[in-house]
């Protein structure tokens, strides 16, 4: 038996004309999902796994001690390597772009091994480089500058 599928909203996105920012992705009650896109899709400049995996590992680390530190629920890449989702509840706007330049900020400050790089705490240690999140997460801090609510819509 086939089974009509419904189409899911990231889907209905036209990724011709996305360009990288902050976006809402969509709002389920209490919960935001924004997407922050640091790269244009289906373009030749997707992010390499090495660099994905240490955004991931250092913005999820700072924005899980940064102000919304108990709102946030999930930090973590997009499959088709252009960016990164991130799950809040009950942020402003403002108070979660706040939180994401700061969390760009000290990457960018940062010196020392990429968090949670050992055996014992991940599943692909090896594949972690402090210097590929710095370059990301720099250029990806230009993006948002001066970056407001009047943008977040796709």
């Amino acid at each position: 038996m086939i089974v009509k599928m419904k189409r899911i909203a990231s889907f209905s996105v036209d990724h011709t004309k996305l360009k990288p920012g902050l976006y809402l992705s969509r709002v389920d009650g209490d919960v935001t999902t924004y997407d922050l896109r640091t790269r244009q899709p289906n373009s030749p400049d997707l992010m390499d796994n090495v660099t994905m995996h240490s955004v991931e590992h250092m913005l999820a680390t700072f924005l899980r001690n940064s102000d919304l530190a108990d709102r946030i629920i999930y930090f973590g890449p997009m499959g088709c390597q252009t960016g990164f989702y991130l799950l809040v509840r009950n942020a402003e706007h403002a108070a979660v772009h706040r939180a994401l330049l700061w969390a760009l900020d000290q990457t960018g400050d940062y010196s020392g091994e990429v968090f949670g790089a050992s055996e014992a705490e991940c599943g692909n240690y090896r594949s972690l480089a402090l210097a590929a999140a710095k370059r990301e997460c720099a250029a990806y801090r230009r993006v948002l500058e001066g970056w407001g609510p009047e943008k977040l819509a796709y």
